[in-house]
């Protein structure tokens, strides 16, 4: 049956079980992203005040950027545990790195295992040691033989600036994936995703491997990276560690 979209309040809001949030202040050119987070931080603590009391078991799904940064304040300011409090992350710069792959290989992009994961934006990488077609290694492959890794994840980088300089926004992208987000919430899918949620093991939220279900984040996994690869991670690490020290 199709739902009914009205106007509601914040109180009702806050009694839902899946809250998307996708408000937050625009960078401005030459603004530095210490005061881009400050607007932000306003923002988000204002949306978390309004809600409450929040239902106990809702979640929340973040997709304002910084969301990595974003999304931990939002557990910080809504109270709730960080296994229901998420963000969209990589998960659209990881399908998009998919459909590059199936381009090159061949291979449906709903075959390919492959992930942009850390923090999303300057600071996401691509785990291509751990990328798998058909249970095998994807650099394997013979066609990915010869090819340029790096302008892969160049043209990746750049979608998202294509794309608004040709329509001014991206949303219909990040709304496909806001909603397959929100459906594994309420459906109880625990499907993967690389989405934000905060990984014991690196102590900060980062767009990580997660199965997403009713209860938020299931589980969440731990690739095995190669030494390049924990190092672009541990970087993204630290950038979120120090923009998120001071919302404590």
């Amino acid at each position: 049956m199709p739902g009914t979209c009205r106007k509601g309040s914040f109180k009702e809001a806050g009694q839902s079980d899946v809250i998307v949030v996708t408000a937050g202040a625009r960078q401005q050119p030459g603004e530095p992203r210490s005061n881009l987070i400050d607007r932000n931080y306003k923002i988000i603590k204002s949306i978390m005040d309004s809600l409450q009391p929040i239902k106990p078991t809702a979640k929340i799904l973040m997709v304002s950027n910084p969301v990595d940064v974003l999304t931990d304040i939002a557990q910080k300011t809504s109270g709730l545990p960080r296994k229901q409090v998420i963000g969209s992350g990589t998960y659209l710069d990881s399908g998009r790195l998919r459909n590059a792959l199936s381009e090159i290989t061949g291979v449906s992009p709903t075959s390919i295992h492959a992930y942009m994961l850390g923090e999303h934006g300057d600071n996401q990488f691509t785990a291509w040691s751990t990328a798998r077609i058909g249970g095998r290694p994807l650099l394997d492959h013979p066609k990915m033989q010869g090819i340029d890794l790096d302008k892969i994840y160049e043209k990746i980088q750049r979608k998202a600036y294509v794309i608004i300089d040709a329509k001014g926004s991206t949303y219909y992208g990040i709304g496909i994936c806001a909603a397959t987000i929100a459906e594994a919430l309420l459906n109880n899918t625990s499907q993967v995703f690389p989405v934000v949620n905060y990984v014991e093991s690196r102590g900060c939220y980062l767009s990580w491997p997660a199965a997403i279900g009713s209860d938020g984040v299931e589980q969440s996994f731990d690739p095995h990276l190669n030494a390049e690869e924990e190092k672009k991670l541990q970087k993204a690490v630290l950038a979120i560690q120090e923009a998120t020290s001071k919302y404590e």
